[in-house]
């Protein structure tokens, strides 16, 4: 579990942040997508043994912390079509009542 939580914050979470630093040239979030992509490359390489969740095939906080980032692919131009066991993780994470009741929280949902 430490292991997948410190690599969502230290490689994915911050690949993302160019992405929302205002300011960024249109260069350097084509850049920075580009570098999203390869860290959702390795994470579509570990969901597509048909795991539904990272860590000991139940939900935990490093689930809920990859679909908080991932889902932010939604508001930065990428399409998870490509990466498609993700894709679905992150429908199935979003499904959940507790993902939900926090998305409509943040009004994210209606």
């Amino acid at each position: 579990m430490q292991e997948q939580l410190n690599w969502i914050g230290t490689e994915l979470h911050k690949a993302f942040g160019p992405l929302f630093r205002e300011g960024t040239s249109e260069a350097g979030q084509d850049e920075a997508r580009v570098a999203v992509a390869g860290k959702f490359d390795l994470i579509e390489t570990q969901l597509e043994d048909g795991r539904e969740w990272l860590v000991a095939d139940q939900f935990s906080v490093a689930d809920a912390y990859l679909f908080v980032v991932s889902n932010w692919a939604n508001f930065t131009g990428i399409d998870l079509a490509r990466w498609p066991y993700l894709a679905a993780f992150v429908s199935r994470t979003a499904a959940r009542p507790s993902a939900q009741a926090a998305m409509r929280a943040e009004g994210l949902i209606q």
